[in-house]
């Protein structure tokens, strides 16, 4: 891809939550995100099913103190992946206890509406990603845009954590440079620890579609400048293709 370098900076898998309780885990939190295959004609059924059927489960979870938060995700613009379901907990432990039981619990308590999301959503991968406090922006447990754009990331895993410091060192700082009401409500960047092919994840928020792709461009503009040349062949070098995606949240908690 041609300015694969300059999509670094274009991101958003929304992760309500990050940011909250992260103390007494090192900075760290993980999200276990799942990205359905959803026939396009029926998905809307779906989104009914999780707000009517699941969220009360999800939502329980949260009250409960098991998970910092989840969230519900619509295709906008991008790949296959038509819906996404992510659930963020401060600890690995946590995310797969909450995770595994409230499956069980949605099977067993709405096995018609499971089956029924199913035929309509009937494939799926799962990923868990990590994140460190010194690679976000802004506590997204509490601040955080209705719109976003995510850059999954096939890296180099002999090399991985040299994008990570070039992310760190070189384009943080430009990141946080647009941070604000009129500009990124947040940013993130995420580590595989378990899933697919896909290695990082670059997700920032904005207010609406329009504004986000703006400050986008703005700093893609930044990026572009003959003084971080190095730093964008190195990055690209690593992380050498990507798979861009625009989300709506339908739904989240909190």
């Amino acid at each position: 891809m041609k300015n694969r370098a300059y999509v670094l900076v274009a991101a958003v898998l929304l992760f309500p939550g990050l940011g909250a309780g992260q103390d007494q885990n090192d900075g760290l939190a993980y999200v276990y995100a799942t990205y359905f295959n959803c026939d396009p004609t029926a998905e809307a059924r779906a989104d009914e099913i999780i707000t009517r059927n699941f969220k009360p489960h999800y939502d329980l979870a949260v009250e409960q103190g098991n998970l910092q938060s989840w969230s519900w995700l619509a295709h906008f613009i991008g790949g296959s992946w038509r819906r996404a379901l992510v659930l963020t907990a401060d600890n690995m432990s946590d995310l797969l206890d909450s995770s595994g039981a409230l499956g069980e619990i949605i099977e067993e308590a709405t096995p018609e509406a499971g089956r029924a999301f199913t035929e309509v959503c009937p494939t799926h991968v799962d990923y868990i990603w990590e994140s460190s406090s010194d690679l976000r922006s802004g506590r997204l447990g509490e601040e955080r845009g209705a719109a976003g754009f995510s850059s999954y990331f096939t890296c180099d895993t002999a090399r991985e954590e040299r994008a990570d410091e070039l992310v760190a060192e070189v384009f943080a700082p430009i990141y946080s440079k647009y941070a604000g009401p009129d500009g990124l409500v947040s940013w993130v960047w995420l580590k595989h620890n378990v899933g697919g092919e896909r290695r990082r994840l670059l997700a920032m928020t904005g207010s609406d579609h329009k504004a986000l792709m703006e400050v986008r461009q703005a700093i893609i503009d930044d990026i572009g400048t003959r003084r971080l040349e190095r730093a964008r062949r190195d990055f690209s070098e690593i992380c050498h293709t990507h798979e861009d995606y625009m989300w709506d949240i339908v739904v989240e908690t909190p």
